[in-house]
């Protein structure tokens, strides 16, 4: 016997009707976006993935994302984003601090500041902040920046492990407010350290009015980016500024009294009057937390073309970042890398980071006009290579190449920057170079730059 339209027990009679179309599937969950770290690196991903979702013309929203992102990104600052290459203009009382804040995050991204990751565990794809906060995650990105680098100074720190008064570090919006606190006309400024950051440093202030003594280890300074010859002419501005500059110039103690800053003395026993020490001596990538997680580290943590870490959930971006054996410790590369990922994670499989090729540029300014410099690449020449120098001594400018197999390698220019858009697209190129013309003709001709 066949029984028809008849219930079984327990069940409610099924409606064979059709009324319209089926219903839509339902959305796919957020996919959670934890991004531990606030600065430049950290606020160009948020920007460029909220560029994706509204299907922006940027090179993050080339394909719409396959998965709602929700974004939070857990900042140690407490400050909003801001420009980190700009602190030495605040500090030189040139720009207000609002000035060099960056876009605030998209009205969908989660910022907190304040927010110190102290542990992360991967199994559970969790994170916990220092104020016992957890956040779950289904990508993390570690864009913890760098810290600088304290040098092994005796008396560099109080009995509890804190830096005398007076003695500050130059990295955070929070070392440029303490210093811009504590600077004032004739105050006695030590700054250890004569690379970018030192010449900035001392320069910015000079220009507050104090007397601004810097003390390079090396033989010259920023010996790492410049030759000899464009150092000169960064000293000589320097000390058109006031700035008493010292190179193959170690410091080996800080003295303190009551707690706060007296003097410091170098290794040939003289010692220096000091109201303030500035640390200018370089940063070191800030690895611990990806190290506490077990994630592969050497100088940086490191990451694939994609910025993935050993671990596939999770991806690293700027200063903390180690690629194909580099850490950049720059901005050019911490935004393009922040681009690439943000491309990535939006949906796009191809999207990939394959190196950067970067140009230093500062520009310092003071009395008279401003001075300003470049440099990329090798700014040494090997032997075998071309070599084409330019300079002015009266005018205090200096342009030099280094060409290397018919294709430029490295250049410096101080002075006179009207040539570096040129040089740069010829550098990045990497093409060879035309023979149609003398190799001074890359210092003469700005290419329409």
């Amino acid at each position: 016997m066949t029984l028809t339209g008849i219930p079984l027990p327990g069940t409610a009679p099924r409606d064979t009707t059709r009324t319209g179309p089926a219903p839509a599937p339902p959305a796919p969950p957020a996919a959670r976006v934890v991004v531990v770290g606030g600065g430049m690196a950290a606020a160009r991903l948020v920007h460029q993935l909220a560029a994706a979702a509204d299907g922006a013309g940027s090179p993050a929203s080339a394909r719409p994302a396959r998965r709602p992102l929700r974004v939070t990104v857990l900042a140690e600052e407490p400050h909003p984003p801001y420009n980190r290459v700009l602190l030495a203009e605040v500090l030189a009382g040139r720009y207000p601090t609002p000035v060099i804040a960056l876009p605030a995050p998209a009205a969908g991204v989660a910022w907190h500041g304040g927010a110190r990751v102290v542990h992360i565990d991967r199994a559970a794809r969790r994170v916990r902040c220092a104020d016992g906060r957890e956040f779950g995650y289904d990508t993390l990105v570690l864009a913890t920046g760098a810290n600088p680098v304290l040098p092994p100074l005796r008396g560099l720190f109080t009995p509890d492990r804190r830096l005398p008064e007076g003695v500050h570090a130059f990295r955070t919006m929070d070392d440029c407010l303490g210093l811009s606190r504590a600077v004032r006309p004739g105050v006695r400024a030590i700054v250890i350290g004569g690379g970018l950051l030192g010449v900035s440093a001392a320069r910015a202030l000079a220009a507050r009015g104090a007397q601004v003594v810097l003390a390079q280890q090396a033989e010259r300074l920023m010996e790492r980016q410049l030759d000899p010859n464009a150092s000169r002419l960064v000293l000589r501005h320097l000390e058109d500024l006031g700035v008493e500059v010292h190179t193959e110039c170690r410091v080996r103690d800080v003295r303190a009294v009551g707690g706060a800053v007296r003097s410091v003395e170098l290794a040939d026993g003289y010692a220096l009057d000091a109201d303030l020490v500035v640390l200018a001596c370089g940063v070191r990538p800030r690895t611990g937390p990806a190290a506490q997680a077990g994630l592969a580290v050497d100088k940086g943590v490191l990451v694939d073309d994609a910025l993935r870490t050993s671990d596939p959930h999770i991806h690293a971006i700027g200063d903390c970042a180690q690629h194909d054996g580099t850490v950049y410790g720059l901005a050019a590369p911490a935004l393009e890398q922040a681009d690439a990922l943000a491309g990535f994670l939006a949906g796009d499989e191809g999207a990939r980071y394959t190196g950067t090729r970067s140009l230093t540029r500062l520009t310092l300014t003071g009395p008279g006009s401003p001075f300003d410099l470049a440099a990329f690449g090798e700014t040494e020449a090997r032997p075998g290579d071309d070599v084409v120098q330019l300079a002015d001594a009266t005018r205090g400018t200096y342009r030099k190449v280094v060409v290397r197999d018919d294709r430029l390698v490295g250049g410096v220019l101080v002075g006179e920057l009207g040539t570096v858009g040129a040089l740069a697209r010829a550098w990045e190129g990497a093409e060879p170079l035309p023979d149609d013309g003398p190799l001074l003709h890359l210092l003469t001709n700005d290419g329409g730059s």
